[in-house]
């Protein structure tokens, strides 16, 4: 039985992306691993969501030869949210790489990059129909 994922996202530095989730989106740290003068790996949650980061230094030393293994492209994250309207203005100044649109299915998205280049797509969904 699956309990639980957590995605993981390598980067060049943490802390950035650290500040992004903090100060822009109210996110908490609760775990912080030093890498040298640093953060190698970093924990932020917000009510039962859980996001970590690793930096490719800390990643390599974890099991080496990784960083070269693993590809530096970005991560797509898909975040539901409650009020896609609260997050908008949280996001002033960062790279835009969605306007805000309505999909298909009913949701309304709004996609930014991460200071690492990783995609965070916000999406607020509409109630569903009524039978």
């Amino acid at each position: 039985m699956v309990k639980k994922i957590t995605p993981v996202l390598l980067v060049e530095e943490v802390e950035p992306c650290v500040k992004f989730w903090v100060e822009r989106l109210g996110f908490e740290k609760t775990v912080e691993v030093p890498e040298g003068n640093k953060i190698g790996f970093v924990i932020l949650q917000k009510g039962g969501v859980e996001l970590m980061y690793q930096s490719y230094a800390s990643a390599d030393k974890d099991v080496p030869g990784s960083a070269k293994a693993y590809p530096k492209g970005p991560t797509f994250l898909y975040v539901e949210v409650e009020n896609l309207e609260a997050i908008i203005p949280a996001m002033k100044g960062v790279d835009v790489v969605m306007p805000v649109r309505t999909t298909f299915y009913g949701a309304k998205e709004f996609g930014v990059k991460d200071p690492a280049g990783h995609i965070v797509t916000f999406a607020q969904l509409s109630a569903a129909p009524a039978p």
